[in-house]
This record gives structure tokens, sequence and C-alpha cells, in this order.
């Protein structure tokens, strides 16, 4: 382990053009000698989302990269991109920031992204971990929709209508996430917030996450589309081949990515570690948790 002793200042973000000429927006903080933790963030959000990450990832020793996927925020877009493109884009990163070997962490639509890195860098990543992520659609013995909100039913059976309907949808019905504030998101969540999540939506915590939000839609829906064409398509990985550690972390009051959809990667990824996290949503599970997740990954 690098010496994480040293102090560093807050996480902060940072731009990096990769090597097809395309920007990538990025947020590096924790401990600076640290292990590096790369970070991929939900659907929608960018970098920024892990910010309030940044004291947990120095206690226990890790360097915090995290990336906005190409279409969010100042990222540049990369149109017809699968999942696993993150993993090039991460190769890119770590070369730039002279990095050999890293782990991975993905939260809610973030998590196949994770998955991407620790199947296609075999020989660097040593770890991973997803949070509230999604399973592979199309899958036979996976219901992709069964057990999600009204709203993200509607969302994906919107993106299996490809890009001019997905388009339509987030136009109709989240225009509202691009202005929102801390106060209006739970509303603009509408019904995908058990009780448990609706509580975590107050205070600071939803001003943070309103902010990230507003910022990684700043420049339009490109990224939301990208991500919801590439979770509907096939991902390009087969998971079956990973032989990374990789922990499984969700909730079964989660209405964005169901608890199937977890127990379903365990079954599916031979070096999986199921974390399963009763009494827990899609918010709570990671607030909550987030200590362990990061001992976890330790490991």
């Amino acid at each position: 382990m690098r010496d994480a002793s040293v102090r560093s200042m807050p996480a902060t973000t940072t731009s990096y053009q990769l090597p097809d000429g395309r920007t990538l927006d990025l947020l590096l903080g924790g401990a600076p000698n640290g292990i590096p933790l790369l970070a991929h963030h939900g659907t929608p959000s960018d970098a920024t989302s892990w910010s309030d990450w940044d004291d947990a990832a120095r206690n226990h020793g890790f360097r915090l990269v995290a990336m906005s996927r190409p279409g969010y925020a100042t990222s540049s877009r990369l149109a017809g991109r699968t999942v696993a493109d993150a993993a090039t884009d991460a190769e890119a990163v770590l070369a730039m920031l002279g990095y050999e070997t890293f782990a991975t962490i993905g939260w809610s639509g973030g998590g196949p992204h994770a998955l991407a890195c620790a199947a296609l860098l075999p020989q660097r990543c040593r770890g991973a971990a997803t949070l509230a992520g999604v399973g592979p659609c199309g899958m036979p013995d996976l219901d992709f929709l069964a057990g999600m909100g009204p709203e993200t039913v509607g969302e994906f059976s919107a993106a299996l209508g490809g890009e001019t309907a997905l388009r339509t949808w987030l136009t109709d019905h989240a225009e509202p996430f691009r202005t929102v504030r801390g106060f209006e998101l739970a509303t603009a969540f509408g019904a995908l917030l058990p009780p448990v999540d609706a509580e975590i939506l107050q205070g600071g915590y939803a001003d943070h996450m309103a902010a990230e939000i507003r910022r990684a839609l700043a420049e339009g829906f490109d990224g939301w589309v990208d991500d919801d064409l590439a979770f509907t398509r096939p991902w390009g990985f087969d998971l079956a081949t990973i032989r990374t550690p990789v922990t499984v972390w969700q909730g079964d009051l989660d209405l964005m990515a169901p608890f199937a959809h977890g127990g379903w990667l365990v079954d599916h990824i031979p070096t999986a570690q199921a974390a399963m996290a009763p009494g827990h949503g899609h918010l709570s599970l990671v607030i909550t948790h987030r200590d362990a997740i990061l001992s976890t990954l330790l490991r």
C-alpha cells in the first residue's frame, strides 16, 4: 500500500485530453499517495458525485480518481459507445496519472462500467465493487424491468425503442433535472424513492446530489442517452471471464436497480461476493455502508 498519511486538499476537478482528441472531465481526491480507486458515477451524474467520498477515500488509503463519462459535464460525447469503452478511457487516464494497478467502484449506472474495467484490464484491476448496479438487458434469466419504479420502466422502455424515442422521453419527463435544486430532488425522482431513500434526500446531501446532476446535464442529455442505449445493448465483454475479486452490493428496497439484478450478477460473475443489504434502497445503501464498501475493497 502506498503511504496515505499525507493529507490532500479537497477533491478537485480537472480535464484531460484523450489520445483520440476527446476531453475527459476528472475529479481527483483522497490520499495523494494512496491506492488508485477508479470511480464510475451513476446515471445521470458526473465525476463530482464522488466528491463527498473524499474524506472516506483518504481515511482508507485510496487515491480517488473519478471520470465523467462521455457526454456528461465537460466530457466530449462518444456517440454509440458501449459499456466496454469505459475500460479504454480508464486505461488512458491511469497511464496519464502513472498508475500501473488500481481498484474500481461503480454506483448505479457506474456498476457495469466498473465491471468492464475488471473484465478488460485483468492484469491491472485488483478489486472491484458494484453498488446498486444493473445487470445486462436481454438475458433469458433476468427480467430487466421487473421491480423497477414506473419512471425507470418508462425510461428503459424508451431506450429499447432507440435514440429518438429515448430523447423524446427525456425531453418530456427529465427536463426538470437540468435545473433541479436540493429541495426539489425528492419530487423529481417521483415514485422511485422508498421511504429510506427519501430520508437521505434531506439538507446537505440533497443539495450535493442536485448540484452534480445539474453539472452533468448542463450541455444536454447526450451522456444520459448514451448510457441508457449502452445498458440495453450488448456490453462488449463477457462477465464469465472476470477473475478480479468483485463485491456486489445491493439493497432489497431499490426501485432503480432492483435486488434481482444484484443476485443475477452474483450468479454470473465467477469471483463475485454478495453483500446484500436488507432494508436499503438505491441511495441509503451507499450512504450507510460507505466505510464497509471501502474496507472490503482494501481486502
